[in-house]
Parts: C-alpha cells; sequence; structure tokens
C-alpha cells in the first residue's frame, strides 16, 4: 500500500476572517491582507492560521497551508463532543458542550467553521466575552485540545473504559 499523501486527502476549508490592514507609509498608505483560516478533514482533525500578504488570495493560500501544518486530533463521540469544555482566550470564552443526535451544529460564524470542519454534528455552543473572530477562533482550539476522550481518561485512572462511560452516563 502506498503512504498516505497530502494531496490525497480532502480538506474542508474555512475563511473565518478577512482583514485589510493600511500602513501609512511617506507616499500614502499601503494595503495588505490578513485572512484566518480553518481546515479540517472532517473525521476529528482540525487546524488553523493566519496567512498575511499584499493581495487576498496570496493570504488565504499561505493561511491555507499554515492551518494544515497546525492540525491536531479531536476526541468525538458519535459526532459530538465526550464531555462538556470551556475554552479561554484573551478575553474571549467558549463554551462547548455535547449534544444528543439530531441537535445540528448551534454556534456562531467562527466556532460554526472550526466545528463543521473538525467533523461535529451535533454540539451546542455559546461565545462569553469578547466576540472577536481571532480570539473566538483561538479559545474554540483551547477547548477542543483540552477536550479528552473515555480512553484518556480511563488509563489516567488505570480503570476500565466500561466504567468511566457508565460513570459518564450516570450524570
Amino acid at each position: 500500500m502506498a503512504p498516505l499523501d497530502s494531496q490525497d486527502i480532502q480538506y474542508i476549508d474555512k475563511i473565518v476572517h478577512i482583514s485589510r490592514v493600511a500602513k501609512v507609509v511617506k507616499g500614502g498608505r499601503r494595503f495588505s491582507f490578513s485572512a484566518l483560516v480553518i481546515v479540517g478533514d472532517g473525521n476529528g482533525r482540525v487546524g488553523f492560521a493566519l496567512g498575511k500578504a499584499n493581495e487576498v488570495p496570496e493570504a488565504i493560500r499561505k493561511g491555507l497551508e499554515g492551518a494544515k501544518r497546525n492540525m491536531f486530533e479531536v476526541p468525538l463521540m458519535d459526532g459530538t463532543l465526550p464531555h462538556e469544555v470551556l475554552g479561554k482566550f484573551g478575553a474571549s470564552s467558549v463554551v462547548l458542550k455535547p449534544a444528543s443526535p439530531g441537535t445540528g451544529v448551534i454556534a456562531g460564524g467562527a466556532v460554526r467553521a472550526i466545528m463543521e470542519a473538525a467533523g461535529v454534528t451535533d454540539v451546542l455552543t455559546k461565545c462569553v466575552g469578547s466576540r472577536n473572530p481571532h480570539n473566538v477562533v483561538k479559545a474554540t482550539i483551547a477547548g477542543l485540545k483540552a477536550l479528552r476522550s473515555p480512553e484518556q481518561i480511563a488509563k489516567t485512572r488505570g480503570v476500565d473504559v466500561m466504567e468511566v462511560k457508565a460513570q459518564g452516563a450516570g450524570r
């Protein structure tokens, strides 16, 4: 079997925010662009990056490359999160709650892009504090990185996975 090439994988990419930035110089203003981009495989892997360039397409391309390099694994259980988590970055906080099947992705723009790219189908979210897209994305990523699967929790406790799942269901 041939090794998996990064070109063979179909990625879901979402552009969250594009900023036009002006630098004032002697002759006037120089404009450049920054693009906040999310990339996921729809199967539990997601990443984000900020691409900067003098043209929008180039900024998006740079963001996509950076996001693919920064991808990480998100533990999922039946299309939702294994447990509730709070992600914080700066003045932004994002509450991520697992939801029952059929609920859908209840989330705002930046958080929705991350959840859909990661392959989460049922989740409840709420942004608290600052709604700045950069900080909301970083807070959501911090929350997703804080998630632990039942297998990881069982390993740290030194118990059987089924015991951990039973305790979680008994809430």
